[in-house]
């Protein structure tokens, strides 16, 4: 099948976990309300999910491998459906953090089985290019989530939201059953032994090229997510703005992401995928140093949400180019290694979002700074990137 139907087709299935972590943010006061708990404590049913959808993953990459990429997709999509129905249902926080987290069991074998399809299909810049397409169209779900969770709020309460996911996740196994698979190249499963798919994943942390890259996806993934987290607090209860405008707001970091990723596109017949991901990460952090400086300045509303913009989007750069490194590698361990990608983003990023809420006042500028943090550690690794990649080619890794 062509490129564009294959981004279109994944891209609405890996758009699954943005609307899964975004779509309920506006929703947050009302859950609060609603539950009889503190603001930052509706934080934790997001870090959860986050931190579930990263280790569940280590699981859902190996099984890829070895049984196939449809049963397993399909099993997450219909866990991820049944947990968002149970998640409408609950009426205290720890029952919304469980079944959240059996949610995200659902989204990590979703998550994993994308990237490991298109390491199928391609590699190398086109691998970099079909990311990029497929980032371009799932860019929609997140630019959307807010907005579609306003709505929703609007025609009912919070509960609807997940209503909402989970037909989502019905209708994309009808889609992917009858558009994807039947026109996808036959992969037979693997046939080896089940711990040989355990100690994959040591070929693939002894790899430092790819190990690299690996930390560079966790540490950017950190900072967007410490911003999703603390969203609603930074632009609805620090700058008390509505439902709407924090909709608004938050779609144009998407917009911005979708720019980058279209001209990161035209850039990859003049660069290397790896050199723009150090531009771009340094792009990130530079925009991440204004914004605290804003911040520690008191300044206006309109510089803060723009160094914001500036930084999150610099994602729809990053993301593509560097899960074509990271996975460039391993062309017949495509699950595991995407497992393992997904894995330590996720988890990490999450543990790093769950201490942020758990660390008692929240302020504008100890948000903002422990985002700058993450920022400058992807840094530190983005400056050696390019040389790792070219010695490892070299040398045949």
């Amino acid at each position: 099948m062509s490129h564009l139907q294959l981004a279109v087709l994944l891209g609405m299935t890996v758009a699954l976990g943005p609307l899964a972590l975004d779509a309920y943010l506006p929703a947050f006061p009302s859950i609060a309300e609603g539950l009889n708990i503190s603001h930052s404590n509706v934080g934790l049913t997001l870090s959860a999910y986050v931190t579930t959808l990263g280790l569940a993953q280590l699981v859902g990459g190996p099984l890829s491998d070895r049984y196939g990429r449809k049963p397993i997709l399909f099993a997450g999509l219909l866990f991820f459906a049944s947990g968002a129905v149970m998640v409408s249902l609950a009426d205290t926080l720890s029952d919304m953090v469980v079944w959240r987290i059996a949610q995200g069991i659902g989204g990590a074998f979703c998550a994993v089985s994308v990237p490991a399809i298109v390491r199928d299909e391609v590699s190398g810049q086109d691998a970099a290019r079909l990311f990029g397409l497929i980032g371009l169209i799932m860019f929609i779900a997140p630019a959307a989530a807010p907005s579609l969770g306003a709505l929703m709020l609007m025609l009912g309460e919070w509960q609807w939201i997940f209503l909402m996911l989970a037909g989502y996740a019905v209708l994309l196994i009808l889609a992917l059953n009858v558009m994807l698979f039947p026109r996808l190249q036959p992969r037979p499963p693997q046939t080896t032994p089940v711990k040989t798919l355990v100690t994959n994943y040591l070929l693939v942390l002894r790899h430092k090229t790819t190990m690299r890259f690996v930390g560079i996806q966790v540490l950017c993934f950190s900072t967007m997510l410490l911003f999703i987290t603390h969203s609603s607090f930074i632009y609805q209860e620090w700058f008390g703005l509505s439902n709407n405008a924090f909709a608004i707001l938050f779609a144009a970091n998407i917009a911005f992401m979708a720019a980058l990723n279209l001209i990161n596109r035209p850039l990859l017949s003049r660069f290397s995928s790896e050199s723009l991901v150090r531009a771009q990460v340094i792009a990130q952090c530079l925009a991440l140093v204004a914004l605290v400086t804003t911040v520690q300045l008191q300044g206006p509303l309109w510089v803060v949400a723009g160094c914001i913009i500036i930084a999150i989007g610099c994602q729809g750069g990053i993301v593509p180019n560097n899960m074509a490194n990271a996975m460039e590698f391993f062309p017949h361990l495509g699950g595991t290694a995407a497992a393992l990608l997904g894995a330590s983003q996720f988890t990490i990023a999450g543990a790093i979002s769950a201490l942020s809420s758990l660390s008692g006042d929240q302020t504008l500028l100890s948000i903002t700074t422990a985002m700058l943090a993450c920022s400058i550690g992807a840094v530190l690794l983005a400056l050696g990137a390019p040389r790792a990649v070219a010695l490892a080619k070299k040398s045949g890794m």
